[in-house]
């Protein structure tokens, strides 16, 4: 079983490691080759074929009346790292700016543990790539890995939190994080000379009109208790202040926190589309692409008992916190099994993805013990 002092330098490692989605090849081998110092003797791994930088690890229970799954995500961000530590990312331009290696580390901390003490129910550990981009967990459940013993009959996993204290657990019921979609729209007009506008039509006044009225959308069409966000953040059109734009591209995202309002937020979107290419005689193309970042909504009953169960843990400090417009694609697996996500405070000044983040150390054993904790008190449930 990995010591505090271990977990750390554990942590310390894969910080300096950071790889982007689908090509964590180094920080899977040396997943792989903690785990395997591990105890074997109930453990079974497993790298999937059409996943390859995934791993599978079933911790086989004495008794097991359920699977209980357990994820983290693996991979990290394009960014280059200003923190001065001496264990900073060591490849450039990438780093672990959302604290995926403290994910990994309390992974294999609770991990170690049930390989020493086996559990009750059988354990399902899923490391897995690509949450930042390429939603690998959408590509894990479409690829059919979640099959046979291998599928969790319900999936837990965390999310580390710059703004609580340092091994807090945070949770709440209903939606933790919003859905995310991509926003791409194309408008195609006829370019001219400025001179002459009656002989072309200008996709940059459509743009202009098209992005007005997408502001009515949150103000006016969804109920204003609930919560959504359409924001439309790049715009490009022209090449010349004296050449009327024949194309005028507009990239944005739509966050809700379910999946409906998402779905709602993209057909309101179609028709303000639809209006401006009839009202200015030109093609509007959408295109919205949400791929697994759908809403992290927690089970209702399974998250009782996980917030039940911190609450009243002494060891353990918690808070209901409030749902964040930030996204996750643990939402899509969430969408496939009951399960719950839940936050673990690291203290630190700089927010997610920011090039400063320094979670603090002292959270990972506090987060290996609430977590080994719950589980152990969920497997002896009926």
């Amino acid at each position: 079983m990995l010591t505090e002092e271990q977990l750390i330098h554990v942590r310390r490692h894969l910080h300096e490691i950071p790889e982007l989605a689908l090509h964590e090849y180094q920080t899977h081998d040396y997943l792989l080759e903690v785990i395997h110092e591990f105890n074997q003797a109930n453990l079974e791994i497993r790298v999937p074929d059409d996943l390859p930088t995934a791993i599978l690890v079933l911790v086989h229970g004495r008794q097991p009346a359920r699977t209980i799954g357990y994820r983290t995500d693996i991979d990290a961000l394009p960014v280059e790292e200003q923190t001065g530590l001496p264990f900073a990312s060591r490849h450039p331009g990438v780093m672990h700016a959302c604290g995926h290696d403290i994910h990994m580390t309390v992974a294999l901390g609770v991990l170690s543990f049930f390989s020493t003490h086996q559990p009750k129910d059988n354990l399902l550990f899923f490391f897995q790539p690509a949450e930042e981009s390429d939603y690998g967990g959408k590509r894990a459940y479409e690829a059919g890995i979640f099959t046979g013993k291998w599928h969790p009959d319900e999936f837990y996993g965390l999310h580390d939190n710059p703004d609580l204290p340092a091994g807090e657990i945070g949770c709440r019921m209903g939606t933790l994080f919003a859905g995310t979609t991509e926003v791409n729209i194309d408008i195609n007009g006829k370019g001219g000379h400025a001179a002459y506008p009656q002989d072309a039509n200008d996709t940059v006044v459509a743009a202009a009109s098209l992005i007005m009225q997408v502001q009515t959308i949150i103000s006016r069409s969804i109920d204003p208790i609930a919560s959504g966000v359409i924001t439309l953040g790049k715009i490009r059109g022209g090449t010349i202040r004296n050449v009327i734009a024949g194309h005028t591209r507009i990239e944005g995202t739509i966050r809700g926190l379910t999946q409906e309002m998402i779905e709602h937020i993209g057909h309101r979107l179609q028709a303000v589309c639809d209006g401006v290419a009839t009202s200015f005689g030109l093609d509007v193309d959408l295109e919205l692409n949400q791929g697994g970042y759908w809403p992290v909504e927690n089970d209702p009953s399974l998250t009782k008992r996980f917030i039940d169960y911190m609450q009243q843990n002494p060891d353990v400090n918690f808070i209901e916190t409030a749902p964040a417009m930030t996204g996750e694609d643990f939402g899509y697996l969430l969408a496939q099994f009951p399960g719950t996500m839940f936050w673990l405070g690291v203290d630190d000044d700089s927010q997610l993805h920011s090039a400063t983040l320094t979670p603090k150390d002292d959270a990972i054993q506090k987060g290996v013990d609430a977590i080994t904790g719950f589980l152990n008190y969920r497997m002896q449930e009926n």
